[in-house]
């Protein structure tokens, strides 16, 4: 058994609280990293809001994290004790019907099928002045280690530095594979992408990567164009500066509306605009935002009547244990610099600083 500190959410709507816990040695199938690097990404926020469908407190949160493995458990092949590892929020069983389909990048393993709040073994490897603490994804990177079944670890490259590429875990991942993969920008297409958050400046990096020509990023904090713009942005708006609805604007200046639009914020009124904003013959919208537990949301029939496609994206689109692993490759080989997305660095003790500044749009 390992003692570290893990930032603890005892209850919804409380601070983390900064622990001693204790981190039990892996079973069979398992793996233990010791996490030297952790994002935090809005999925955490929805965690700690109480937001986040079937999760359960108390739970250690973070599901964007790098790592060295630690040690294995029984049956472990892919990965042995010095590996740098990033740890999977959407595992990859490679066994079950999904991960068996080439166009799927779902896993029945996935918290959406079963929840994760528990190891498959049905118990906590966490625990804390003598309760059972809860995992969060099977990942919590919120602690300094943490046991993951093997098929939620990704092997990457020796010379990854840690501190950067923990964004590829999800929100880098999510954002450039939602453009990559899921909508399939093609060349000389027009995008629209609303949120430039760290997940909607990833989707701005991917279109450009795509070769669209017209990049229309949304977003009412200002601040955060100029960043939008050194990465690939043509266009920014702030729907407050308009006198009309942001889909009627953005279907004025592309003539008929984009061919891609992504939702990159998690609010109803914003996917709806989106869809709205795509043109309605061939346009997409991808969803990559994520709305609170238990959301409903009502559109008019006719945005998909006339042959609009709205989909859904979790992690980019992407087989993690295979894609992740050559994101970290391409981003050793500079074709993008995923590093412009990070715009503070903290101490672990400072976590909910972080998320301070997360709520203030910082």
């Amino acid at each position: 058994v390992i003692r570290c500190r893990a930032a603890v959410a005892w209850a919804a709507g409380k601070p983390l609280s900064i622990e001693e816990v204790e981190v039990a040695p892996p079973k069979a199938g398992e793996v233990r990293i010791k996490l030297l690097a952790t994002g935090i990404c809005r999925t955490d926020e929805h965690l700690l809001q109480g937001c986040f469908p079937n999760a359960i407190f108390p739970v250690i949160p973070g599901h964007e994290g790098a790592g060295i493995v630690e040690s294995i458990g029984e049956g472990v092949t892919s990965v042995k004790p010095g590996d740098k590892v990033i740890p999977l929020c959407l595992p990859q069983c490679g066994e079950c019907s999904f991960c068996m389909n080439p166009e799927s990048n779902y896993c029945l393993k996935c918290h959406m099928s079963e929840p994760q709040n528990l190891l498959p073994d049905k118990t906590t490897r966490f625990s804390c002045k003598g309760k059972q603490i809860h995992h969060f994804l099977w990942v919590s990177t919120f602690a300094e280690y943490t046991v993951i079944p093997e098929y939620a670890v990704a092997k990457i490259d020796a010379a990854a530095p840690l501190d950067k590429v923990c964004l590829l875990g999800c929100g880098f991942s999510t954002g450039y594979g939602a453009a990559i993969n899921t909508a399939k920008v093609k060349p000389g297409s027009t995008c629209a992408v609303f949120g430039l958050g760290g997940v909607g400046l990833s989707v701005v990096m991917g279109c450009k990567a795509a070769g669209a020509s017209r990049i229309i990023a949304v977003d009412i904090n200002k601040d955060k164009f100029a960043k939008a713009k050194e990465l690939g942005a043509t266009d920014c708006i702030s729907p407050r500066d308009c006198k009309k609805p942001i889909q009627e604007v953005l279907t004025e200046m592309t003539g008929h509306g984009v061919d891609y639009s992504f939702e990159a914020i998690g609010r109803a009124d914003t996917m709806i605009a989106a869809l709205a904003s795509c043109n309605m013959s061939t346009g997409i919208c991808v969803m990559v935002g994520e709305l609170d537990s238990g959301s409903e949301i009502s559109i008019d029939p006719l945005l998909l009547l006339t042959g609009r496609t709205w989909k859904g994206a979790l992690v980019g689109g992407c087989k993690t244990r295979e894609y992740i692993p050559k994101l970290v490759s391409n981003y050793l080989e500079k074709k993008f610099n995923s590093d412009l997305l990070i715009t503070h660095t903290l101490p672990f003790a400072q976590v909910n600083k972080g998320f301070e500044l997360l709520r203030a749009g910082k």
